[in-house]
């Protein structure tokens, strides 16, 4: 059972509410239609049930809010516009990546995938889906969650008649299971014809709900409509005649020189024109409608995916229940980074450029052999591999707002802690296996070009690897903490180079004076504060740590990731968490 009670969208401006005071409801095991004319407020109407537009009211789903729902995507199905998915992802990946994201098992991609009719197309990319195609995707990744009700804004719209009468066969379907299925039009008679119950709004008020057939029988009804330039004129004999043999006809003056005669026939009005000698340009039956007038079908050319592909059955379909299962962060941005060959053309690159930068400082023998594995000139304020850590940081929260998969019936991307740890841990592994790999091919290229001895592995390593692992992982961090906040892969790279250009000139100067005091002794006084015993090397690693951290770009990098995580934690997490 869907409630919405009192929806009222913010006014803008000068302008009245789109929506205003509308109350209706949409009952299980039925289909029903929300019928308006363009600009009605259908849409609006839907955003607010979905608490994406400001205003008030609420909507009840099965008794409670969305807000108050743990798993929207296993309660409300949703179909806004076309699916918001990176163009280069295949079908399949979208939908499995989409599985973790609401916790249920990957093979339901596949299930889905047989119901909507596109199992075909699994390996096809998402940028060269045609409209129908995309439509039957958007579909199957609402049904993911087995959700039992369905919002869609005009599901039909821009499709071929086969595929609306598909379309409606499948939301049949889900209806016949128990579901509730709301979808938005502007053809009335596509209201008529596929729901159960019409509900009527013009210019954001409720204006009729009604039983299809009700609807059918009140605000569909057959006329007659005729053109001729003396429109007022016949219009006012039909009437006259009318009144006089008693017969009940309604004669209505629409735009330009077109009436609309309701309770007559073509021949009478005919007979009417011609016994009067009066033009007649058009006369002809038609279904009229006294409800919004229809949108002007758009015209999508088939794609390349269209091809070839079976349509599926246009009876209901009985959709498969997936097993329940906790969701999977974690899982999910594992498929996120692994379902596009960015990360892997961002590491080719970058191995590439250590690998030829390596070469040419071990060339001249006066830079330090850290800094010649780590390919950082001094002309350069990071490393290759710092900089594509902070790349591929940037592009785990920028590509969730340029291509919002988990937003499409959100409005923007949630924002959990267990998503923001999942996006962190995964990071900090790519980044910890790029600063490995940057380093492994340069002191390969430097032994093959000059030889193995320029690559022996000194005494003291451990604080260069804390170092270098510490660089990588925190300039990761950057970049996604900061593309979170401003919501762009450009503001995430920017703040990682933020840290070598403008913080650790800052901090360099405020640790510049001389220090005197020492932190020698510091494990064995933490130790006995804690009361806590740990073996002897780790203090070894400890003080390297603080050796690390004392440093400028150590300390500018903690300072950064400590002032970007707590505006991530009070710009993103402020808001109720959805997902």
């Amino acid at each position: 059972m869907l409630q919405a009670i009192g929806l009222t969208s913010a006014p803008r401006r000068d302008l009245p509410p789109a929506v205003n005071d509308l109350t209706f409801e949409a009952r299980p095991g039925r289909v029903t239609a929300l019928l308006g004319a363009p600009g009605s407020g259908k849409s609006t109407a839907l955003r607010l049930m979905l608490e994406l537009e400001p205003g008030r009211g609420v909507t009840y789903f099965r008794g409670r809010p969305l807000h108050g729902i743990a798993h929207p995507a296993r309660e409300v199905g949703v179909l806004l516009g076309d699916v918001p998915g990176h163009p280069a992802r295949t079908v399949r990946s979208q939908l499995r990546m989409l599985c973790a994201a609401s916790g249920v098992p990957a093979s339901r991609a596949d299930s889905m995938l047989e119901v909507v009719g596109i199992s075909g197309l699994r390996d096809q990319r998402l940028g060269t889906l045609s409209h129908g195609m995309d439509r039957r995707l958007g579909l199957a990744a609402a049904l993911l969650g087995d959700p039992c009700t369905l919002l869609l804004d005009a599901p039909a719209d821009g499709l071929s008649l086969r595929e609306q009468s598909w379309l409606h066969g499948l939301l049949r379907g889900h209806a016949a299971h128990g579901g509730t299925v709301l979808f938005t039009t502007a053809d009335a008679k596509e209201a008529a014809r596929t729901a159960d119950r019409v509900v009527t709004i013009d210019e954001g008020r409720l204006v009729a709900d009604q039983e299809a057939v009700d609807f059918a029988r009140t605000r569909l009804r057959p006329r007659v409509v005729v053109r001729t330039p003396h429109a007022a004129r016949l219009g006012d004999l039909v009437a006259r005649e009318a009144r006089a043999a008693q017969r009940s006809v309604e004669v209505v003056a629409e735009d330009g020189n077109r009436l609309s005669v309701y309770g007559s026939s073509c021949a009478v009005i005919g007979e009417t024109a011609y016994r009067h000698g009066i033009l007649v340009h058009q006369l002809a039956d038609e279904v009229g409608d006294a409800g919004p007038p229809a949108a002007p079908a758009k015209c999508h050319p088939a794609g390349p995916s269209d091809a070839g592909q079976s349509v599926a059955p246009l009876a209901p379909v009985a959709l498969p229940h997936p097993l329940r299962s906790p969701l999977c962060p974690f899982r999910y941005e594992l498929r996120r980074i692994t379902g596009v060959r960015t990360a892997l053309l961002v590491a080719a690159a970058i191995l590439v450029a250590s690998v030829v930068i390596a070469v040419l400082l071990a060339r001249t023998g006066r830079t330090p052999l850290p800094q010649v594995f780590a390919a950082w000139p001094a002309f350069l304020p990071l490393p290759p591999a710092a900089l594509g850590a902070g790349l591929l940081g940037a592009l785990a929260f920028g590509e969730e707002f340029r291509y919002p998969a988990l937003a499409a019936d959100r409005g923007t991307v949630p924002r959990r802690l267990g998503l923001l740890m999942a996006k962190l841990t995964v990071c900090a592994g790519v980044a910890l296996l790029l600063a490995c790999l940057s380093v492994a091919a340069a002191m390969t290229a430097v032994r093959l070009v000059y030889g193995g001895e320029l690559t022996q592995v000194p005494s003291d390593w451990v604080l260069p690897a804390l170092s270098w692992a510490g660089l990588t992982i925190g300039c990761a961090w950057a970049g996604l903490l900061a593309a979170g906040i401003f919501r762009a892969t450009a503001a995430g790279l920017a703040a990682v180079l933020a840290v070598p250009v403008a913080v650790v000139p800052l901090v360099h100067k405020a640790i510049a004076y001389p220090s005197a005091r020492s932190a020698v002794g510091f494990p064995a006084r933490l130790r006995e504060l804690t009361w806590l015993e740990w073996p002897h090397v780790a203090d070894g690693w400890l003080m390297a740590a603080m050796r690390v951290v004392s440093q400028p770009v150590g300390a500018a990098l903690i300072l950064s990731l400590a002032a970007l995580l707590c505006a991530y934690l009070f710009t993103g997490l402020r808001d109720r968490p959805r997902w």
